[in-house]
């Protein structure tokens, strides 16, 4: 990327929400930039169609070649597919490769990580909803870094190397899905975006 982005766009797991470590974190680190770019991490509906659809409103005027995609697990998966579409630089923390497959198992109620009392209910259609954007064919490669963690207890690490061992890639030996030790990867993904101090 010959120019850093100047409005970052971080898309939050299922049952997840911009409370989460990951999406606090590199908030922090974008506003503490010179010049720190344009940052919104929206509170995503359970409908993936929705989720798109929502995504697609909060980024309609922003300049698709000045932007970029950070996306952890379900929320890795719309990065990959909407960055497909824009173009635009991605960087993907344990992303879900197959969430249609891997979320069947989940439809019914659930409560939200970070306010227990919140429960999320998550419909049979929405794993229609889910095969439809897996099928959605892309327009762009877009410039991919894939942050992938051996030790995720969620997701399997060989699926998301096996999606993404074209592109850029940091295999972590170790850690687990929320990627605890985010911290140590900071710095190769602001360096990825054109960021770094």
């Amino acid at each position: 990327m010959t120019l850093p982005p100047t409005h970052l766009l971080y898309l939050h797991g299922f049952r997840s929400s911009p409370q989460s470590f990951k999406a606090q974190r590199m908030a922090h680190a974008v506003a503490g930039l010179s010049h720190a770019p344009q940052w919104w991490c929206p509170q995503l509906p359970p409908s993936p169609a929705q989720a798109i659809a929502l995504i697609e409103r909060g980024i309609a005027d922003w300049p698709h070649q000045r932007m970029a995609i950070l996306g952890s697990s379900l929320g890795g998966f719309y990065a990959a597919v909407l960055a497909r579409q824009i173009g635009c630089p991605v960087v993907l923390l344990n992303p879900a490769v197959h969430p249609a497959r891997d979320l069947a198992s989940y439809i019914g109620e659930h409560p939200a990580w970070h306010d227990p009392n919140q429960r999320i209910h998550f419909d049979a259609g929405f794993i229609e909803e889910l095969q439809t954007l897996e099928a959605t064919p892309a327009r762009h490669k877009p410039a991919t870094l894939a942050v992938i963690a051996k030790g995720d207890e969620v997701l399997d690490w060989r699926e998301m190397r096996g999606a993404y061992g074209q592109d850029r890639v940091r295999l972590i030996e170790g850690s687990d899905h929320a990627i605890s030790d985010f911290e140590l990867y900071l710095p190769e993904i602001l360096e990825f975006l054109g960021l770094a101090r």
